[in-house]
C-alpha cells in the first residue's frame, strides 16, 4: 500500500540477526508523510508509541535496552490510512557490564614462531535436563576463533572477531544455537588461532604487536521449554588441546592433519590476558559470498595442477577430495601464471632497497585421515585467481574443488551498464577489486600486505559509496583509525596498526607517518559518509580526531621547511606551506622507461632522492582541502567558532599554495598532470588561472600520446575535471585508451581486478606489484556521475537534491543505472537515437532533481517518473555543464 514505511534498519551489524547496543538508532524509507508513529515490542511487551518527523537515524525513543532483550519495532505515517510497516526484529548483545565469563587461554608448551603456530581447541561438556526453547552463544577472542556446538558450526560469519585495534576496541558476536543443542550431554568447542591479534602483519611479515597470549571469552545462555535457564561460561573447567590445524596464519596459510592423533586435554589458563570492554560492531559480517568452480584446470606436470577460477578474489579453496589416508595435498595461491602455465608469485615478493627480498607465499596443506573430511581453511585468507595443487600418488577430482569468495557482506546500492562492453567489464573488475579488499577492513591488497592503508580508502570512499552500503563498515574502520592516532595528532599509515607505531616512535616507519593524502582519510572519509548518508553522528564521533590531525599538520607547516627552502629567506605565506615533513606524494604515477626499455622505479632505484623530494604541493593542497571540510563539518555540528576559524585557515592555505606553486603564466611549479588535476578539483587556483591550467593539463596529456600521467591520489578526479572544463572529448579518449598506461590496457591484458601499477602485466607478460589494488578503480565514479550522469547537487546531503546530466561520448548509445539512497532508489536510463538524447528517470520521495541536457537545457523534476528528449550538439562541440 502506498505510503507504508519500508526498508527498516537499525545502525548495527550482526550475522544471523542484527545485534545492537542499548540505544540503537532507527531508520526507514517512505513515499509519503511528514510525521511517523513508532511502536515496539520489547521481550513481547508493547511499548507506548512514539512520534517523530525524521526517518533517518532516529534516536531510540524508549528506555535504554538491557542485555539480551529481543525487540521488534515498526512504523507508520500519521494522518493517512496507509497501515503499519512490517515488524523489524533485532536483539541486544550481551553488554560489557553483564559479562561474567572468564578469559581463557590455551596451554602452549612451545612456540614454533610466527606463521607456524597451531590452533587450539578450547572445549567444555555440560548436561541439559530437557528440550531447548532458545539459546544464544556470545563469544569473542584475542585471536581468530570459530565455534561449534555439538560439532555444528555457529552462524555464518568468518574471521571473527574481526580486525580491530585490540588495545582499545574488541567486538563480540552472537549466535543462535538453539537447533544444535539437545537433552543430555552437549559440547562447545572454540578453535583459536593467531589471526590479526598475534599473527604476521604486512609485506615484511612482521609480528603483530597486540599481545603474546591468545584468549577467548564466551557465554552460552539457554532457555529450556520448562522455563528454566542455564548459562555456560568460559572458566577454569574448560580444557585445551592442539587441534588438527597444525599451522594457522592469516597471511602464510593453514595446515590441517586429519590423521593427527588426539593429544591429552589439559585445563585452560584463566585470566592471563587483558582486553578492552566488549562492544558490538556496526558493520555487517565477513561471509562466504560465493562458491566458484574452476573455469580451467591443467596438469602442468605429474601430480601438479593449476586451477584458474576466472576472477581475482579474496578467500580460500574448499577441497572435498582429499585422497586415501595419508595423502598430502599442498595448495599455493596467486594472481598470475607464467608463460609455462605455472603459478607465478615473484611479483609479490617484498623488497627493501639494499636488502634481500622476502619471498611471497600463500600456502595451505592438508593430510587425509582415516575418515572422510572436507578441507576448508577458515583460519586464514588469501588473495588469488589461480591455485597450484600438488599431490603425489593420488588423482585429483576437479569437481570437488571450489573457490570460496570471502569478504564483508556489503549491500549492493549502485549499478551501471552501458553500450560499451569494455566499460562494463571495467566496472565489473573495479567493483570486484573493491570487494576483494573489503575483508572486515578496507585493505590495500588481499595478498602481499593486506593492510588497511588510510590513503587507499581516502581516495576510494566516494566511489565505494556508489557501489555498496559502506556506512557501518566505514564507521567500524574509522574507530580503529581513531584508536591508532598518535598523541601528537598524526594518523597512522594504516589501521588497525598491528605494528603499533603510536608506541614505537623510534622506528623508521614512524618517520613516514603523517602523510598528506593518507592521514587526511580521518577528514575525507567521515565527510564523504555524511554527504552520502546524511549521518551527522559520523562527523561528531570523528570530530576530535579530525581537528587534532589538521592542527598537527598546521603546526608542521608553521615550524618546518623543506631543505630546498631552508637556504632562502622565509616568506610570510610559508607558515601555511606543509612541505617540511614526509609525504608519500602522488604515488604510483606511470613509470618511465630507461634507454633499454626497462621500467624505472624511483623508490627502488633511488630511495633517498624519492624520500627527500619536495612534495609540499601535495601536502599544502590536502591541508587546504581538509581545513575546508572541517569548516563545513563544524557548521553541521553547530560549532560556529570552529567553522569560522577553519574557513579562514583554508583561505590562508589556499593563498599560500598559490604564492608558492602558481607561476606567472598560470602553470604550476610541479607542472604535472596530477598537480593540475588537484589544483582544479580542490579549488586552489585563482579564477583567471583555471583556463590556462586546463589547457596545460590537456597539453601534457597530448604530449604523453593521449595517456594519463596521474597516480594514486588524483586519478579519480582526472576525468571529472576534464568534463567540468568542457573537455569531455579528452576525457573519453583517456577512458578508452588501450595502450599503457590506461584502464582498458588492464582489460585487454585479462585483468579481473584493478592493478596497483599501470603496467601490472607488462608488454612481455611479466607481472608487477599487486594485481588487486582498488585505488585506480576510482574511474567507476566517473562512469556513474558523468557517463550515466547521476550525481548529487553541490551542497546536497543524503541525495535530497540531484543532478542528472549525461555525458554521451565515445560512440556510446545508451547507459543505465541506479542508486539506492536514504530516500529510495534513483533509476536513470538514457538513449541516443539519431541526433536525439532521451532520458528516462525515476526519482524517489523527498528528492529534487535537475535534468541537464548536453545543450545546456535544464528541467526540474520531483518524485516520480520523468521522461524528456532533446537534440544533442555535434560530437566536436565542447560543453561545460552548469552544475
Amino acid at each position: 500500500m502506498g505510503g507504508v514505511p519500508y526498508d527498516l534498519t537499525v545502525d548495527s551489524g550482526g550475522d544471523q540477526f542484527p545485534v545492537a547496543g542499548p540505544a540503537p538508532r532507527l531508520s526507514w524509507k517512505s513515499t509519503a508523510g511528514a510525521e511517523f508513529e513508532l511502536e515496539a515490542l520489547i521481550d513481547g511487551v508493547l511499548q507506548q508509541s512514539a512520534t517523530t518527523t525524521a526517518h533517518l537515524y532516529v534516536p531510540w525513543p524508549w528506555e535504554p535496552l538491557r542485555s539480551r532483550q529481543r525487540v521488534q519495532w515498526r512504523a507508520r505515517v500519521t494522518g493517512i490510512n496507509a497501515g503499519w510497516s512490517d515488524w523489524f526484529a533485532f536483539e541486544v548483545g550481551l553488554l560489557d557490564p553483564d559479562w561474567t565469563a572468564s578469559w581463557i587461554s590455551p596451554v602452549e608448551n612451545d612456540d614454533p614462531g610466527y606463521g607456524r603456530r597451531p590452533s587450539h581447541i578450547l572445549a567444555t561438556h555440560f548436561e541439559l535436563p530437557g528440550a531447548v526453547k532458545s539459546a544464544r552463544l556470545y563469544a569473542t577472542a584475542l585471536g581468530l576463533y570459530t565455534a561449534a556446538v555439538n560439532g555444528e558450526r555457529t552462524g555464518t560469519a568468518e574471521l571473527s572477531p574481526g580486525s580491530t585495534s585490540y588495545d582499545r576496541t574488541l567486538y563480540a558476536q552472537a549466535f543462535d544455537v538453539t537447533s544444535s543443542l539437545r537433552p543430555g550431554r552437549n559440547r562447545v568447542d572454540i578453535e583459536l588461532s593467531d589471526g590479526w591479534y598475534r599473527g604476521q602483519v604486512g609485506a615484511f611479515r612482521l609480528p603483530a604487536g597486540w599481545g603474546t597470549t591468545l584468549g577467548a571469552r564466551a557465554e552460552l545462555h539457554i532457555e529450556l521449554n520448562d522455563g528454566t535457564r542455564q548459562v555456560i561460561l568460559t572458566d577454569g573447567t574448560w580444557t585445551s588441546t592442539p587441534s588438527t590445524t597444525t599451522r594457522a596464519d592469516l597471511m602464510d596459510g593453514q595446515s590441517v592433519d586429519f590423521g593427527k592423533h588426539d593429544e591429552p586435554r589439559v585445563e585452560v589458563l584463566v585470566d592471563q590476558v587483558e582486553a578492552p570492554p566488549i562492544e558490538w560492531s556496526p558493520a555487517p559480517p565477513v561471509r562466504v559470498i560465493d562458491s566458484r568452480p574452476p573455469e580451467q584446470i591443467d596438469e602442468v606436470r605429474p601430480g601438479v595442477w593449476v586451477a584458474d577460477f576466472g576472477q581475482n578474489a579474496s578467500g580460500w579453496i574448499r577441497l572435498e577430495d582429499l585422497g586415501p589416508e595419508g595423502t598430502r595435498t599442498v595448495i599455493e595461491y596467486g594472481e598470475h601464471v607464467g608463460p609455462d602455465g605455472d603459478l607465478s608469485t615473484a611479483h609479490l615478493d617484498s623488497r627493501r632497497p639494499g636488502e634481500r627480498a622476502i619471498t611471497f607465499s600463500q600456502r595451505d596443506e592438508v593430510t587425509a585421515g582415516p575418515a572422510a573430511a572436507v578441507f576448508e581453511p577458515r583460519h586464514t585468507v588469501h588473495g588469488f585467481q589461480y591455485a597450484r595443487i600438488s599431490r603425489l600418488g593420488a588423482a585429483l577430482d576437479p569437481s570437488t574443488l571450489t573457490m570460496q569468495v570471502v569478504h564483508t557482506d556489503l549491500r549492493l546500492t549502485g549499478e551501471f551498464s552501458c553500450s560499451n562492453e569494455d566499460l562494463n567489464r571495467l566496472h565489473r573488475i573495479g567493483e570486484r577489486s573493491f570487494l576483494g579488499n573489503a575483508v572486515d577492513v578496507p585493505t590495500d591488497c588481499p595478498t602481499r600486505e593486506r593492510l588497511a592503508w588510510t590513503g587507499d580508502y581516502q581516495v576510494f570512499i566516494s566511489t565505494a559509496t556508489r557501489l555498496r552500503d559502506v556506512l557501518g563498515f566505514s564507521r567500524k574502520w574509522l574507530r580503529s583509525v581513531r584508536d591508532d592516532q598518535l598523541e601528537d595528532g598524526r594518523i597512522a599509515n594504516f589501521s588497525p596498526d598491528g605494528r603499533r607505531i603510536k608506541n614505537n616512535l623510534d622506528e623508521q616507519f614512524a618517520m613516514m607517518t603523517g602523510s598528506a593524502g593518507w592521514g587526511d582519510a580521518i577528514v575525507t572519509v567521515p565527510w564523504a559518509l555524511y554527504e552520502e548518508y546524511g549521518d551527522e553522528a559520523v562527523l561528531a564521533e570523528n570530530w576530535d580526531a579530525m581537528d587534532r590531525w589538521v592542527q598537527w599538520a598546521l603546526d608542521k607547516a608553521r615550524t618546518t621547511r623543506h631543505h630546498a627552502r631552508a637556504q632562502t629567506p622565509t616568506e610570510p605565506f610559508e607558515e601555511y606551506l606543509w612541505d617540511g615533513t614526509f609525504h608519500w606524494g602522488e604515488w604510483t604515477e606511470p613509470k618511465k622507461r630507461d634507454a633499454d626499455g626497462k621500467l624505472i622505479d624511483p623508490v627502488q632505484d633511488n630511495p633517498m632522492a624519492w624520500f627527500m623530494e619536495d612534495k609540499g604541493e601535495v601536502g599544502t593542497a590536502y591541508l587546504h582541502r581538509s581545513a575546508s571540510i572541517l569548516s563545513r563539518a563544524a557548521h553541521v555540528l553547530g560549532r560556529t567558532d570552529d567553522a569560522a576559524k577553519y574557513a579562514i585557515i583554508a583561505d590562508s592555505v589556499r593563498q599560500a599554495w598559490q604564492a608558492a606553486y602558481v607561476l606567472e603564466d598560470g602553470t604550476t611549479a610541479t607542472d604535472s598532470q596530477a598537480s593540475y588535476v588537484r589544483a582544479l578539483s580542490f579549488g586552489l587556483l585563482p579564477e583567471d588561472a583555471r583556463v590556462p591550467a586546463v589547457n596545460r593539463l590537456v597539453e601534457l596529456i597530448r604530449q604523453a600520446g593521449t595517456h594519463l600521467g596521474t597516480g594514486f591520489l588524483s586519478t579519480g578526479d582526472l576525468l571529472p575535471v576534464l568534463v567540468e572544463a568542457g573537455r569531455e572529448d579528452v576525457a573519453y579518449e583517456l577512458l578508452l585508451q588501450r595502450s599503457a598506461p590506461s584502464w582498458l590496457y588492464m582489460v585487454d591484458r585479462g585483468a579481473t581486478s584493478i592493478w596497483e601499477s599501470w603496467e601490472g602485466i607488462d608488454r612481455e607478460g611479466n607481472a608487477h606489484d599487486s594485481l588487486n589494488h582498488y585505488s585506480k578503480g576510482t574511474v567507476l565514479r566517473f562512469l556513474h556521475e558523468y557517463t550515466l550522469g547521476l550525481r548529487q547537487d553541490p551542497g546536497s546531503v543524503a541525495w535530497q537534491s540531484i543532478v542528472i546530466a549525461p555525458t554521451p561520448g565515445a560512440d556510446l548509445t545508451w547507459a543505465g543505472g541506479s542508486h539506492e539512497t536514504p530516500n529510495g532508489t534513483i533509476k536513470v536510463h538514457w538513449q541516443l537515437d539519431g541526433g536525439e538524447l532521451r532520458i528516462d528517470a525515476y526519482i524517489p520521495a523527498e528528492t529534487k532533481a535537475r535534468i541537464v541536457f548536453p545543450d545546456g537545457t535544464e528541467y526540474s523534476a520531483g518524485p516520480g517518473r520523468y521522461r524528456a528528449a532533446r537534440a544533442v550538439p555535434s560530437a566536436n562541440t565542447h560543453l561545460t555543464y552548469a552544475t
